[in-house]
């Protein structure tokens, strides 16, 4: 959300068009992606505190690096390729740091400080991610007009690389055995009983596990369709004869359903099994699919609003409890860093598998029809195959 607001300022600024800067933003995402796992091995090895503090000012630098990349480019030369190259390690380094890193550490971490209430917490965590995710670019847009967009960007790196990374290691802890606390906030008793967790796996046995990718690839598919939406909102819309206020007015209905479904279903998901919310959300997936390659009608609009408001919903739900709930918290930063390096690498995916569908086949209804068809068999996948997993 933050990148996409800085686009026309660094292709004024770079001299890259802006297929350029796309193409350099696809390769930093994907390249991030598969360093993911090996970040999740790290979180296991060294916590949450060290990782949250240090991924943070890691980020924070990458960030004063991308203010500096066209100086650094003219330093070597100012050719094309060498700005290409530059921005795109920066593009890696936020979206590995920020993303990837940042993101999976600051979710594993909460896990483990909630058992009972794991759900409901995790809900009003992505309630509080919803609302940062919808205000930054207007925040944002607001500083590069007050300060151009490198003192933004400094501003950001000051306030993420080094406020941030301080409170982060003063007040972070990895566990709430390591203070002395049980988890859930109550009082520690003899008569305390810990909730039975999944017995923890590695990501080598999780991945011999069906229901890891099921629950994957129903998660990546989120962030390749979604993300492939909202890059090409407009177009989308216009192909189906939409105006652009249209368009960008799809996100309110669309955010309301999905701020409900999230509070909703966190509020349940603690009284019962993961499963129904996991079809639920691939329902909804379903239905706001046929939504968007029917978008010329009026209820293809609403479908979409609707069903990928409420899929996104329930996606926050199932995506912060799936793999301590079915593999455990023991290697939790591993098998949920291989998850996220999966999904990093579908949302860099997306955009550009729509892009090819125009390009070669001529509308992008062609590719939302094959991303509804992998979303159907996946629903059969999740009714069918049998998830067993602990519930409290």
């Amino acid at each position: 959300m933050g990148m996409a607001v800085f686009t026309e300022p660094f292709i004024e600024a770079f001299g890259l068009t802006r297929t350029q800067l796309s193409m350099a933003y696809l390769f930093g995402t994907i390249g991030s992606s598969l360093f993911l796992t090996q970040a999740g091995r790290w979180y296991d090895r060294l916590g949450g505190r060290i990782m949250i503090a240090a991924s943070s000012l890691a980020l924070g630098l990458m960030v004063v690096y991308i203010s500096f990349v066209d100086v650094l480019s003219s330093w070597l030369g100012g050719h094309t390729l060498v700005t290409f190259i530059l921005i795109l390690l920066g593009f890696f380094g936020v979206r590995f740091f920020g993303q990837g890193v940042l993101t999976s550490c600051s979710r594993n971490v909460l896990m483990l400080w909630f058992v009972k209430r794991r759900g409901l917490v995790s809900g009003l965590r992505s309630v509080f991610v919803s609302f940062g995710f919808s205000l930054a670019p207007l925040v944002l847009a607001m500083m590069i007009g007050g300060f151009g967009w490198r003192g933004a960007l400094w501003f950001m790196a000051s306030l993420v690389g080094l406020a941030f990374a301080v409170l982060a290691f003063i007040f972070v802890r990895d566990s709430p055995i390591s203070c002395g606390l049980i988890p859930d906030g109550e009082k520690p008793s003899g008569a305390y009983v810990a909730p039975a967790e999944a017995p923890s796996k590695s990501l080598a046995e999780a991945r011999r596990s069906p229901v890891f990718w099921i629950y994957s690839m129903s998660l990546a598919m989120h962030a390749m369709f979604g993300t492939a939406l909202t890059f090409h909102v407009v177009a989308i819309f216009a192909e189906a004869g939409l105006p652009r206020d249209v368009a960008f007015g799809y996100f309110f209905p669309s955010a309301i359903c999905a701020t409900a479904a999230n509070l909703v279903g966190s509020y349940l998901v603690d009284k019962g099994p993961l499963k129904p919310f996991l079809i639920l959300m691939l329902v909804g997936f379903v239905v706001g699919g046929c939504g968007l390659i029917n978008l010329d009608q009026s209820w293809g609009y609403w479908m979409l609003a609707v069903g990928f408001g409420t899929g996104g919903g329930l996606w926050g739900v199932t995506s912060n409890l799936a793999f301590i709930r079915f593999f455990g918290p023991l290697h939790l930063g591993e098998v949920s860093g291989f998850n996220t390096s999966i999904s990093v690498f579908a949302s860099a995916v997306g955009p550009f598998a729509f892009s090819l569908a125009v390009d070669h086949l001529g509308s992008y209804n062609v590719a939302a029809q094959i991303c509804l068809a992998m979303l159907v068999v996946l629903l059969i996948a999740a009714i069918v195959v049998k998830q067993e997993e602990v519930t409290y």
